[in-house]
């Protein structure tokens, strides 16, 4: 395999390099794109391996029958394109061909949340995970950074059940882990920070904001922060949650989604339903019109950012 980057990238980036390597020694591994190369970072891909890459078109629902195709016949198929049409316009054909059939395909949401900034409501994606949770036989998993990119796709590529992956655009550090935990498996959380006065639950790329969050907490008010990369949010990770809330501190889940049917929602009624009565708060994006702006922009002005989220848990903590 070739030798992956170590620097800050995006995932999505790393994401093409993984595949790159796999691809070298596995002509199994096969790309279906959607018009979606450049912005999945697969030109090289395609450049270097052009007998293991598909190009549908503007067709979503396509590509996820060409690479359920393929998948049926033993081949490793990543159907790439942006989150918010892969999920949406071909979620017949998530829900069908791919997962009541059964069919191995690992489904890469690009571009995901609100990392279309200002083209709006139109191209981001909040409402991936709570649509894909309420299908059977899919595994969620949103990496927070370029090591559990890497580790997941390896993962995803050797898996025989289907799976959604979320990526979005910004570079990202290449291993958030203050604790230099480098376990990874998909289906177990990351406790990627310990602490005791709190804990934030968090996934994908809003994993970073609370890390941001937790060192203003601990240099300003000297409160302790747990932070989760609960990056495979279908299935949860439940033992790692309980165990967490077990010692009966504050709860802030954080994600770049709607705050309906998301992470907060899948871990409230877990923990809940179990007994637990920690003071809990769920961030995301409100059930509203998104304002349009740079992801950083939309990110500050619904409190995905240091401040905003040191705030919440000084709020939260104080209730």
């Amino acid at each position: 395999m070739e030798e992956i980057k170590t620097i800050d990238a995006a995932n999505l980036e790393v994401f093409s390099e993984v595949l790159q390597s796999l691809a070298a020694t596995d002509r199994d591994i096969m790309v279906v794109t959607s018009d979606s190369r450049g912005s999945g970072k697969l030109v090289p891909f395609g450049q270097k391996y052009p007998e293991q890459i598909v190009e549908v078109g503007i067709a979503e629902q396509n590509l996820v029958g060409v690479a359920t195709g393929l998948a049926s016949m033993g081949k490793k198929a990543f159907a790439v394109s942006p989150a918010c049409f892969l999920t949406a316009r071909a979620l017949e054909q998530i829900k069908n061909d791919v997962a009541y059939s059964d069919n191995p395909v690992k489904l890469i949401g690009i571009s995901a949340g609100v990392s279309y900034g200002a083209l709006g409501t139109t191209h981001h994606s909040l409402h991936d995970y709570a649509v894909l949770r309420a299908i059977n036989n899919i595994i969620i998993v949103a990496p927070a950074d370029n090591f559990e990119t890497a580790e997941a796709i390896k993962q995803a590529a050797e898996m025989t059940s289907p799976i959604y992956l979320r990526f979005g655009k910004k570079t990202m550090p290449a291993n958030l882990a203050t604790n230099s935990n480098t376990d990874f498996k998909i289906g177990k959380g990351r406790v990627i920070q310990e602490g005791n006065d709190l804990t934030f639950i968090a996934t994908g790329e809003a994993v970073l904001p609370c890390v941001e969050a937790a060192k203003l907490l601990e240099k300003e008010h000297n409160i302790s922060c747990k932070i989760i990369s609960l990056h495979t949010i279908k299935p949860l990770d439940t033992k790692l949650l309980l165990a967490s809330a077990s010692n009966g501190k504050a709860i802030i889940t954080v994600e770049e989604h709607s705050i309906n049917g998301g992470l907060g929602e899948a871990v409230a009624s877990l923990l809940f339903q179990n007994g637990c009565s920690n003071k809990f708060k769920i961030v995301g994006l409100p059930d509203d019109h998104t304002v349009s702006g740079s992801q950083i922009e939309i990110f500050n002005h619904y409190g995905i950012s240091a401040d905003g989220l040191k705030n919440t848990a000084l709020n939260t903590i104080n209730l």
